[in-house]
């Protein structure tokens, strides 16, 4: 592959390749599942039925400035909480039993188009982990949607806290650790710049960025990180991976 811009899909930049690795580890919020999208639909329906429009880039925007705050809780128990928080400067009623349908919409979020399909084909390589921020009952729904592709899973329930805290990654090492691997078999695949990318380099792993935003402005729903992070891999959808994935393998 040519080698240029990080910012450009397609381009690769450390000096291992797909062969070199026995494990993929996920992030699925926002890489496999459309976390954005599902919280938008459920705020445009909300906002329907009480004679109100809502922009929903707004919406992440004011989002991902109440989610991140001293007394958040687990995700995605935490929505709750969120909703009531930006609920007024939406012009939304503020009532638990908005943010409790806001919480309780994880459980249809859908995958995006290509993440079973691309999951499916590289779990015929690699064992895939997942490593969600959520609770271990969101991601059960996630699985689901996704196909049951994991050979492990790594959820704030398990991990007792969440990214981008090391320990979290800890665990993980620590479980590949008892296979006999270690880090170095790892490749750790996210699109999170704040919660992975920065944080899997700053731990020595290798990381591939899927740029699920690329075609949009900002960073919508997610943190923004401190500072960009240039990734090893750079791809912008799962789809792109897994057949960069078997291009190498044939």
């Amino acid at each position: 592959m040519r080698r240029h811009d990080a910012r450009t899909t397609g381009e690769i930049h450390v000096a291992k390749t797909f062969a070199d690795f026995k494990y993929l580890t996920f992030d699925v919020v926002g890489t496999l599942i459309d976390f954005e999208g599902g919280i938008k639909d459920c705020l445009a329906g909300i906002a329907a039925e009480t004679g109100v429009t809502v922009d929903g880039e707004e919406a992440l925007t004011l989002y991902r400035e109440a989610r991140y705050s001293d007394d958040a809780d687990l995700f995605p128990d935490d929505l709750v909480r969120v909703y009531l928080a930006i609920a007024p400067r939406l012009g939304l009623p503020a009532q638990a039993a908005y943010g409790e349908r806001l919480r309780d919409s994880a459980k249809n979020w859908k995958g995006f188009a290509d993440s079973a399909e691309a999951m499916a084909r590289l779990s015929k390589k690699y064992r895939l982990i997942a490593m969600t921020n959520a609770r271990r009952w969101a991601f059960e729904h996630f699985s689901n949607e996704l196909g049951n592709p994991f050979y492990a899973a790594f959820t704030a329930d398990d991990a007792g806290t969440e990214k981008p805290d090391p320990a979290f990654f800890q665990k993980v090492f620590d479980f590949v650790a008892t296979e006999g691997n270690s880090k170095e078999d790892i490749l750790h695949v996210a699109q999170s710049q704040y919660h992975d990318i920065g944080i899997s380099r700053r731990l020595g792993m290798t990381n591939c960025w899927i740029e699920r935003r690329h075609a949009q402005k900002g960073y919508g729903g997610t943190i923004e990180p401190a500072e960009f992070t240039r990734p090893d891999f750079h791809f912008h959808s799962m789809a792109d991976l897994a057949s960069a994935v078997e291009e190498v393998a044939a």
